[in-house]
């Protein structure tokens, strides 16, 4: 049975809520479709929903233009910051989910999104977690009788495909831009084309698209390369070929079954991970474009690359925001986020370029004026600092943003915790 949630567009299809569904609905009874979005059902949700993530000081200083100084300290909020559309529908169907479903089981693929706070509050609510990816025998031993909710990042297709042979209900919140990043990967697989894909290559996103990128008949062909490094590799091989064994050795867990890059590179489109960097994978687009054109002649390098951009335009809000920011001084830079975000690594990779930044969890890693425990991104764990502008007594800035994964009321804590450290009193705070 496949449970559907009307979109937003009340001229959706059925194929645009559920895509992955739709070749298999010729060869199997028409689902029935249940509408948890009922007006009844979504006021409980918003309540709770706003019981768990609401921030009324966040609000506050975003009704002063983003920025609350008291004593000797000013805290700067980007403009854009926090839950995006795709993560607060993904929230809301899955509390919408268990309330209609309060007496069956519910299995989440993997992580909601990438907030730990979030995925708690689901854990407390009896959402049992499958590894993403499910291992097959795993999901066999799920029934008819089992819900099986799907991430905003959402799922492979074999994935997908098992759960549907099972007879699991399917609560489907797969986030609409990564959606459209499928339809063109599908679309590059029936044209011929090469899909290169810029991301991560273990996301679940990443994976998930992927599996798209294989195409209806499984014939289609996909490259995920992350790096700028890594596009100079791909570019040279479109340019005069190369050690197929390296070529491949290097990519080893990154390609498609069967990929020959002496044959799968003839035709490329490039497509991405929604959350990354748009000025890396602009300029990754701009390389290897102009890479099938220097092998190819213009007219028919041109025939020979296709690109879309395909970056979540919340993705790229946050990210214009904190370079908005950076514009004006600032003293450091706390990110507030999961450390398994891909958006949200972005923004600790943008400030760290121009002022101290320290990406952080949540409130408890600043664990006093002179230690703030942090994620480091290139030792990929981590680790303690000495943060002088939390300890020193003269006027400091200090700039807080988040990814589109991190709920408000981490925000708020960050806030309060950056005032207390710097010896704002609770009676000051008790006036904003």
């Amino acid at each position: 049975m496949r449970v559907e949630f009307p979109a937003d567009n009340p001229s959706a299809s059925p194929e645009t809520v559920m895509p992955d569904l739709a070749p298999l609905a010729a060869a199997s009874p028409k689902p029935k479709r249940v509408n948890v979005r009922t007006p009844e059902v979504m006021e409980r949700v918003q309540a709770q929903v706003e019981a768990h993530y609401r921030s009324s000081l966040v609000d506050k200083i975003r009704a002063r233009g983003g920025q609350l100084t008291l004593g000797t300290t000013t805290v700067r909020l980007a403009k854009q910051f926090g839950f995006c559309y795709g993560v607060e529908r993904a929230i809301d169907l899955a509390y919408a989910a268990r309330k209609v479903f309060a007496d069956r089981k519910l299995y989440l693929i993997g992580e909601i999104i990438h907030n730990p706070e979030v995925n708690r509050q689901l854990q407390e609510m009896g959402v049992e977690f499958l590894p993403n990816p499910a291992p097959e025998a795993l999901i066999r031993q799920l029934g008819p009788e089992d819900i099986v909710i799907v991430p905003a990042f959402g799922a492979e297709t074999s994935t997908m495909q098992q759960i549907q042979e099972q007879g699991c209900s399917v609560v489907d919140t797969t986030c609409g831009d990564v959606m459209s990043v499928w339809r063109r990967v599908r679309d590059y697989a029936k044209t011929g084309f090469t899909s290169i894909i810029h991301g991560k290559a273990g996301h679940e996103e990443t994976r998930a698209t992927s599996s798209r990128a294989l195409g209806d008949g499984s014939s289609g062909h996909y490259l995920v390369i992350l790096t700028l490094t890594d596009c100079e590799v791909v570019c040279d091989y479109i340019r005069q070929g190369g050690d197929k064994t390296a070529f491949l050795a290097r990519f080893q867990g990154a390609t498609s079954p069967g990929f020959d890059p002496d044959l799968h590179l003839r035709r490329v489109g490039v497509a991405n991970q929604t959350t990354m960097l748009k000025s890396e994978t602009e300029e990754m687009q701009r390389r290897i474009e102009q890479a099938i054109k220097d092998r190819d002649g213009a007219e028919l390098g041109a025939q020979n690359f296709v690109f879309f951009d395909t970056i979540c335009g919340a993705t790229q809000e946050r990210q214009d925001a904190l370079f908005d920011m950076l514009r004006e001084p600032m003293d450091m830079l706390l990110v507030v986020g999961g450390y398994n975000s891909s958006n949200t690594s972005h923004l600790v990779e943008i400030g760290e370029e121009r002022l101290p930044t320290f990406f952080i969890q949540d409130q408890e890693r600043l664990k006093s004026l002179e230690e703030i425990i942090h994620f480091d991104l290139h030792s990929k764990s981590e680790r303690s600092s000495y943060a002088q502008t939390l300890l020193g007594k003269e006027k400091a800035v200090i700039g807080i943003t988040a990814g589109a994964s991190c709920p408000n009321n981490l925000i708020e804590e960050t806030i309060l915790r950056v005032f207390a450290l710097r010896g704002v009193s609770p009676e000051l705070l008790a006036t904003v």
